[in-house]
């Protein structure tokens, strides 16, 4: 877990990528490391994601990839079947959580509340994903739960984008954060890459 979460925390970002056709993270990966940004998490919001990631695998062998999305054994089996580093959940499940240490593979839960943090804790998991950022009280939130839990290194996701980037990175127990204004849906299907480009760029210099 240890190395997989120093390489998230070196990127600063994690694009959440949904597609509908697996093909269309080849074209995607190319951006993604062209502009500097070797990392991706495919949510498995679609079918697609199993063979989208073992696409991104085969094609761009040195990226840090993501499973978004998991929400049982099951999905976690065929993300790490299909060559995921690590998972993220929208909430903390101890079901999917042990199903990951069994097939040893990382997993990052989402909280966005002292309970299910202290939870997670109770399980030995310090990097949790703050979601859905904005909706549960953005950086004030974020602020005030680290107060009592300064320990845990956190992924925020949801309504993230490049207003407010830089609040949330300034928080120091902040990993990294996770978006998907940085290739929408509607971007990759319309596959505009040059303005996914643009964006990855933009992203990447204000999180430096």
């Amino acid at each position: 877990m240890s190395d997989i979460i120093q390489q998230l925390g070196s990127r600063r970002l994690l694009p959440l990528i949904t597609l509908a056709q697996p093909a269309s993270v080849l074209s995607l990966g190319r951006v993604l490391e062209d502009n500097g940004l070797p990392v991706a998490e495919i949510t498995f919001r679609t079918p697609a994601a199993a063979d989208a990631i073992a696409l991104l695998r085969r094609h761009h062998p040195h990226m840090l990839i993501g499973a978004g999305t998991i929400l049982n054994r099951q999905q976690a089996l065929a993300a790490k079947t299909a060559g995921a580093d690590f998972m993220v959940s929208p909430g903390f499940n101890p079901n999917t959580v042990t199903a990951c240490r069994e097939l040893d593979i990382p997993i990052i839960p989402g909280v966005n509340n002292a309970s299910t943090i202290e939870a997670a804790l109770e399980m030995d998991l310090t990097t949790l994903k703050f979601f859905p950022a904005e909706p549960s009280g953005g950086v004030a939130m974020l602020s005030a739960l680290l107060g009592p839990f300064g320990q845990l290194s956190v992924l925020p996701t949801g309504g993230i984008d490049t207003n407010n980037l830089g609040d949330y990175l300034a928080i120091p127990q902040v990993l990294a954060c996770g978006g998907s204004w940085l290739a929408s849906p509607e971007l990759i299907k319309a596959e505009n890459w040059q303005e996914v480009a643009r964006r990855v760029r933009q992203a990447v210099a204000l999180s430096q």
